[in-house]
């Protein structure tokens, strides 16, 4: 009896220090960080970050084709109802040579070579934008990927509970066979009952009929761990239990740093504003072919070119430059008003949790005071079973009242711990 005692304190006292032993020595462990890493690589959205990263590649390259000579071919036949008379026009000078006149038919076969040398700075701006939106988007699927972590808590936890509880139940189930075989010799002397012997063989098959159901809940949970982790679990593997870290008392949330990559998205579109209202150079060359050439007066066919600068200053941007850098304020400020939200919001569930953590961890005092009771409850019970005090039911009850107030600690031991991770998840640290 005695020895039964020391097995169930030893136990217990393993249990109390939420330290789950693993059943067979040899099985593999995972770890919650591990689960939060294959949960990551496994998530169909991760392959996300793989496209838009060669997305802004694609649309960087394309922007600094905008450096690049910019080619130019066109042509035109016409007809016209009439040109320039060259002997109307002169008529009334002292020229005695016949003049030429132009052909009512033209054609032209162009090409352009045009370079731009200074666009105000839009192409850099469009690059520029096209970075920090990589970026912004990259950081909305870390912050989604982060959710994750909630998602993975929850289950991971719940395997740790049933593991707890099956223990727990193991050990109720060997202080019942115990006195299973108590009982039995007692009964082949004459001093017990049939009907005590059956009684507690009945509650040594509930006893087990519980360790099915949570076996059976852990393996769901397990299941539902494999799916989101990408990876079989074996039914020999246990979970490694989580340590109880110092959190620090700042909010570090990927969400924030999303906000913060936005507004500097307005801010680059403020100066790409700024940058449209400027002017633009370019030096060009123009080739040609057709008639009449540059020299109109020989009106025949031939080849000639233009080249030279070109400006151009369109001040149309100024008339909507001042609406929209109001929006672009505008869209910072809610930027600020959301953040400022979020933050509000985790500091409200951060609290709740604090208090959850100071709940539980109060509770588990009072939990060790009525499991230390409860034993001795149930160490005199044994005795006064042994010498026919009590019956064999009332005994199961005591028994059953010690293995609940066990329960009900490791129950809290488990929101305790999942309590403190949820803290971490919510903080961001």
């Amino acid at each position: 009896m005695h020895r039964n005692f020391h097995i169930r304190l030893c136990s217990l006292f393993l249990i109390c220090g939420v330290c789950i032993t693993p059943i067979h020595a040899q099985s593999a462990k995972l770890s919650l960080e591990e689960c939060y890493r294959l949960s990551k690589e496994n998530y169909p959205v991760i392959r996300k970050l793989g496209m838009i990263t060669k997305t802004a590649d694609y649309t960087i390259e394309n922007a600094n084709k905008g450096y690049l000579p910019k080619i130019s071919f066109s042509g035109q036949a016409t007809y016209q109802s009439q040109t320039i008379n060259f002997a109307d026009a002169l008529g009334s000078l002292p020229i005695s040579a016949s003049l030429p006149s132009l052909s009512k038919d033209q054609y032209k076969i162009q090409g352009e070579v045009d370079q731009m040398i200074y666009d105000g700075g839009s192409i850099h701006h469009q690059k520029e934008l096209t970075k920090a939106n990589t970026i912004l988007q990259t950081q909305n699927i870390e912050t989604s990927l982060y959710t994750l972590k909630q998602r993975i808590n929850a289950l991971f936890f719940s395997v740790l509970l049933m593991d707890a509880q099956l223990k727990q139940n193991e050990i109720k189930k060997a202080n019942l066979q115990t006195q299973v075989q108590k009982t039995e010799a007692a009964l082949q002397y004459g001093t017990a009952y049939r009907s005590n012997l059956d009684e507690l063989k009945a509650e040594v098959i509930n006893t087990e009929m519980t360790s099915t159901e949570y076996a059976s809940n852990r393996m769901a949970y397990m299941n539902m761990l494999a799916v989101y982790i990408g990876k079989d679990i074996p039914d020999s593997s246990e979970l490694e239990l989580p340590d109880q870290e110092l959190l620090s008392p700042e909010i570090n949330r990927p969400e924030l740093k999303a906000f913060e990559l936005q507004k500097s998205i307005y801010k680059l579109q403020e100066e790409q504003l700024r940058s449209d209202f400027l002017p633009k150079v370019s030096a060009f060359f123009q080739g040609a072919y057709g008639r009449p050439t540059l020299n109109i007066i020989e009106n025949k066919f031939g080849p000639w070119f233009i080249t030279g600068l070109r400006f151009s200053w369109s001040l149309e941007s100024l008339y909507t430059f001042s609406n929209k850098k109001h929006i672009l304020e505008l869209n910072r400020k809610i930027a600020d008003t959301d953040k400022e939200t979020f933050l509000l919001n985790t500091k409200i569930d951060l609290t709740q949790q604090n208090e959850e953590i100071k709940k539980y961890t109060e509770l588990l005092k009072q939990d060790n005071t009525v499991i230390s009771l409860r034993q001795s409850v149930t160490k005199s019970a044994e005795a006064q079973l042994a010498n026919g005090v009590i019956t064999t039911h009332e005994y199961i009850q005591k028994l059953n009242t010690e293995h609940l107030a066990a329960q009900t600690m490791i129950l809290h031991q488990i929101q305790l711990l999942q309590a403190r991770y949820n803290q971490k998840f919510i903080s961001g640290n």
